[in-house]
C-alpha cells in the first residue's frame, strides 16, 4: 500500500482520525513519535516561523517538502487558495505539492480581495473542479474548503450549499473552518456525503473526539493552534526572564527525551 493509499484509507474508517499540524521537521518528528497517523502542514504556522502574517508560495511548498521528508507519514498540504484566481493556475499548486511529497491537499475559496473575500460560487466550483482533476491524476486526496465562517460571514446555509457544490465537483473531503458548535458540525456532516474535516482551533474546546465521532466527523485537524501554543509558551518564558525570574526552566522537557524523537 502506498502512502497515498494509506491516507485515503484513513478517511474510510468509521471513526475519525487526528491530523495534527506541525510547522517544521522537528515538530513533525515529535508528532510521529507520539503515534499520530498522518500530518498536515499549516500555512499560518509557516508564516509564524518567518515572522510575517502570510507565507509565500515558495515557503509553503518548501515546508511541505521538509515535513514530507521528515517522517514516513502521509502529509496533507495547506495550499491556501492556490496563489491564483484562475482555476488552471491554482491547480498547478496541487502538482507542485505532490512533487514536494504531499498525498493530500486543500484549496480555499478565499480571495485576496478584501472587497470580495469569497470567490463567486461559479468560479469557486470551477477552481475545485480543476484542482480535483489535477489531484486525482497525482493520487492526491483533495479537500475543498469554504472560508465563510472563518471570515465572520455567519451564514451556515450558504456554507453548506458551497460544500455541497464542491462535493458535486469531485472533492474528496469537505472543510469549513470556523464551525464552533457540535450542532453546526452536525448540520454540515448530515448535509454532505463525503468525509468532513473539522478544525478544533476555532471550535468549542469542550468538544471531545468521542463527540465528533458520534456525529460522523471523519477527520480532525488543529490548524496553527499548536504553533500558537508554542509561541505563547515562548512569550511567557521570555516575559518571565525579562522580569528577572527563571521558574519556567523547571518545566522544560529533558534534552534526552527530545533526542529520542529526533534520533
Amino acid at each position: 500500500m502506498t502512502t497515498a493509499d494509506e491516507f485515503r484509507a484513513l478517511h474510510e474508517r468509521p471513526e475519525p482520525f487526528l491530523l495534527p499540524n506541525p510547522w517544521d521537521a522537528g515538530t513533525a518528528r515529535l508528532l510521529a513519535g507520539l503515534g499520530f497517523e498522518a500530518l498536515a502542514t499549516t500555512s499560518l504556522g509557516v508564516a509564524n516561523v518567518a515572522g510575517r502574517t502570510r507565507a509565500t508560495r515558495a515557503e509553503i511548498l518548501a515546508n511541505v517538502r521538509e515535513i514530507a521528508e521528515a517522517t514516513p507519514l502521509p502529509v496533507n498540504a495547506d495550499l491556501e487558495n492556490g496563489f491564483a484566481d484562475d482555476p488552471a493556475e491554482a491547480a498547478k499548486m496541487i502538482d507542485a505539492a505532490a512533487d514536494a511529497g504531499a498525498v493530500g491537499a486543500s484549496i480555499e475559496d478565499l480571495t485576496d480581495d478584501p472587497r470580495q473575500p469569497i470567490y463567486d460560487i461559479g468560479l469557486a466550483v470551477d477552481r475545485v473542479r480543476a484542482a480535483v482533476e489535477t489531484a486525482h491524476v497525482r493520487s492526491v486526496v483533495l479537500t475543498a474548503r469554504c472560508e465563510n465562517l472563518w471570515l465572520g460571514v455567519n451564514d451556515l446555509d450558504d456554507t453548506i450549499r458551497r460544500l455541497q457544490a464542491y462535493e458535486e465537483a469531485g472533492a474528496d473531503v469537505l472543510y469549513a473552518p470556523g464551525l464552533r458548535t457540535l450542532e453546526e458540525m452536525r448540520a454540515v456532516v448530515s448535509s454532505v456525503g463525503k468525509p468532513v474535516n473539522v478544525v478544533m482551533g476555532f471550535a468549542d474546546p469542550s468538544i471531545t473526539l468521542d463527540r465528533l465521532a458520534e456525529i460522523g466527523v471523519r477527520r480532525v485537524s488543529i490548524g496553527a493552534a499548536l504553533s500558537r501554543l508554542a509561541l505563547k509558551s515562548f512569550m511567557d518564558g521570555a516575559r518571565e526572564m525579562r522580569a528577572g525570574r527563571f521558574g519556567f526552566v523547571g518545566d522544560l522537557p529533558p534534552i534526552a527525551e527530545l533526542q529520542e524523537f529526533f534520533g
